[in-house]
């Protein structure tokens, strides 16, 4: 998210996270200061193997209340970032296949994990992984759903949340923007609607 309007109309649909992207390459990369959330909105910076200096800085200077780790960051690096008292949703990248014994090092030092498609960049390639791999996942952690998430998918979200996998949120992002950083509040309204049809 970018733009204020934008921001306003999103918070009318009262998502638990909102994401604000600063990783300079990014199209959806935000300069400037970002606005104050309702309460119960989590404000979440998302970094692409930033300097400490750095992420501590943006913590500080837009108050975020959980940080979403897209680079190669360390379990100790992501340790640090917990330390300074955001959630801590350290995200992987997934094609054909997973070896989900990469993330023994990192059960103690992020809240949550995010799984999203492995492609040119770190995250918002705009398209999906198959998500029947998610099926060995062994681990008690929740974790977001990311890659190319659409109005398409409700049926296969639904389907995932029926499991016994702890799917704890639905990351969305490029099929439900109108430009970088600006969101089709249609599109989400309804996306959201089906999914609460549980």
């Amino acid at each position: 998210m970018r733009e204020t309007e934008n921001i306003e109309a999103l918070a009318v649909l009262t998502p638990d996270y909102m994401g604000f992207i600063f990783w300079a390459p990014s199209s959806r990369f935000v300069e400037g200061t970002t606005p104050t959330l309702p309460q119960h909105i989590k404000k979440t910076g998302v970094f692409v193997d930033a300097t400490i200096d750095y992420i501590e800085t943006i913590i500080k200077e837009h108050q975020l209340q959980a940080v979403q780790l897209h680079g190669k960051e360390t379990p100790e690096y992501c340790s640090y970032v917990q330390s300074l008292d955001v959630e801590v949703i350290k995200a992987f990248s997934i094609k054909d296949h997973f070896d989900f014994t990469s993330l023994d090092l990192y059960e103690n030092c992020c809240d949550f994990y995010l799984f999203d498609t492995k492609g040119e960049l770190p995250g918002g390639n705009g398209y999906g992984f198959d998500w029947s791999i998610l099926a060995s996942y062994p681990s008690p952690k929740p974790f977001f759903l990311s890659g190319g998430i659409g109005l398409e998918h409700t049926i296969q979200i639904k389907a995932l949340l029926n499991t016994d996998l702890p799917l704890y949120a639905i990351d969305v992002n490029s099929k439900f923007e109108l430009a970088p950083a600006r969101k089709n509040m249609d599109a989400l309204t309804q996306f959201k609607n089906e999914l609460y049809e549980l």
